[in-house]
């Protein structure tokens, strides 16, 4: 009896349109740009709410190809919106 080779076929993983995919890396920006900072007196604690809601997001994103771009993204807009006034509020008295 011969042996026979078993034809593996290629799989193709779906692209995504580069619309969704500008898409994608503006929403990182505005979420990764949401920070929560609490008032107390005359301290501030600011909490990157906006960035660990991204976090969440990447981590369970269907297209899991460029996640690396997506976290560097969440990370700029971290760190530039940390000096501009974005985000959440909360005046402790």
């Amino acid at each position: 009896m011969a042996k026979t080779k078993k034809q593996s076929k290629s799989v193709k993983k779906p692209q995504e349109l580069d619309s969704v995919y500008v898409l994608k890396l503006v929403l990182y920006l505005i979420i990764g740009a949401q920070w929560v900072r609490v008032t107390k007196g005359s301290m501030q604690y600011p909490i990157p709410i906006g960035f660990i809601l991204g976090l969440l997001f990447a981590s369970h994103d269907h297209f899991q190809i460029d996640r690396k771009i997506e976290y560097a993204m969440l990370i700029l807009a971290m760190f530039i919106a940390f000096w501009l006034p974005l985000g959440l509020e909360i005046v402790i008295k």
